[in-house]
């Protein structure tokens, strides 16, 4: 029987990813993620609370299986940023999930606490990196680690399509490129340190 509510569970996940990143948390319903998932709409309420409750439990997923995928490297942010586009293709689901988060509850709510740790942990390896003067401390770890992570989904299919793998690499190359050209010690620095 707890194979079967697990199983029920990750299909109600997988149609609420599907349903919130075409429409977001208002536009959806729970009506369609039943019964995209198979199950009885009694079911969400019963393992999730409500809608809201449900859309944070994909997000959650979403970003546990982002960092355990992509760990961050600050001795190497320009390939972390390519790693990070290279998720965004196959996971088109989570730029929209993100952006839908942010459309709506952007400000109102905190981020989740799985965001907010994994945030928190990216900045302090940054910070670790800058303090030992492998990446400058022009720009706070907080700032940098949002440029990098905005470059990324910048190449995304989702905001701007690429015509075929050629172009789709080379826009992963300018993505690397630009954060390269973010870490890079200007001349001063390299005199200097």
């Amino acid at each position: 029987m707890a194979r079967d509510a697990e199983d029920t569970r990750r299909r109600l996940l997988a149609a609420a990813a599907d349903e919130f990143a075409q429409r977001g948390i208002a536009g959806a319903r729970v009506d369609r993620i039943a019964a995209a998932a198979g199950a009885n709409k009694a079911l969400i309420y019963t393992y999730f609370g409500n809608k809201d409750q449900l859309f944070d439990a994909v997000f959650d997923a979403l970003v546990v299986s982002t960092i355990a995928e992509v760990p961050i490297d600050p001795g190497d942010l320009p390939e972390y940023a390519g790693r990070l586009f290279d998720r965004n293709q196959t996971h088109p689901q989570a730029l929209r999930l993100l952006l839908w988060h942010s459309l709506e509850r952007g400000g109102m709510v905190a981020l989740p606490e799985a965001v907010a740790v994994s945030n928190a942990d990216k900045a302090a390896a940054i910070a670790a990196a800058q303090r030992a003067g492998r990446l400058p401390d022009r720009y706070p770890p907080e700032e940098l680690l949002l440029l990098v992570v905005a470059l990324s989904m910048l190449g995304s299919a989702e905001l701007a399509p690429a015509d075929g793998p050629e172009a789709l690499s080379r826009r992963r190359q300018t993505v690397t490129d630009a954060v390269a050209r973010l870490v890079a010690r200007d001349r001063e620095e390299q005199r200097c340190g």
